[in-house]
């Protein structure tokens, strides 16, 4: 990893208001592409899914969902559910930014697509008695409208179609089925 990146890692956790943001999009903006080094900052962002900021969590569990892409050795398949933890953080919004980011680990391969749907669908299915499920919900479908225009797997769009059909109150259908429209 080169200092300008270490720079940004750093600035991520400790910079200022400012500096923390602005380490973030560029943090972001150059994991949308395999990078080498994601094993340099791996074991730091898993410890940091439990950080008591919440800012943390969020940031760590994005950049993991990132990083997804250049994991080699594969090691998102054991650490997902860390990841997916955070998906219910007491921080809704905390939650809501790592659910709107872990689409991306379906970008690494056939497995880590597979697992992100797996969860994704349960949490679509089965998660109706949670606060604020109907964004939960909107989120997922986003999410595999992002996975399934990426990769266009029609399996991706399948699944979520067959999801927003089990969906009893129209005016929530009409939502998640305008994402496919």
């Amino acid at each position: 990893m080169d200092k300008e990146m270490e720079k940004l890692f750093h600035d991520s956790e400790f910079g200022s208001n400012e500096e923390k943001y602005n380490a973030y999009l560029k943090i972001l903006e150059e994991t949308e592409n395999e990078v080498d080094w994601a094993y340099e900052v791996w074991d730091h962002l898993l410890d940091n899914l439990t950080h008591e900021d919440n800012h943390q969590r969020s940031r760590a569990a994005q950049y993991l969902s990132y990083l997804a892409i250049s994991d080699p050795e594969e090691r998102m398949l054991n650490d997902f559910p860390k990841i997916w933890t955070v998906t219910y953080d007491e921080k809704f919004v905390t939650a809501r930014h790592t659910l709107q980011a872990v689409w991306r680990v379906g970008l690494a391969g056939e497995e880590q697509k597979d697992l992100g749907m797996k969860y994704m669908t349960d949490r679509f299915k089965n998660g109706t008695d949670e606060k604020n499920y109907t964004l939960i919900r909107s989120d997922i479908i986003q999410n595999m409208r992002n996975l399934y225009d990426e990769i266009e797997d029609e399996t991706i769009k399948e699944t979520a179609l067959q999801l927003i059909d089990t969906v009893e109150e129209d005016k929530y259908k009409k939502k998640y089925a305008k994402i496919w429209k």
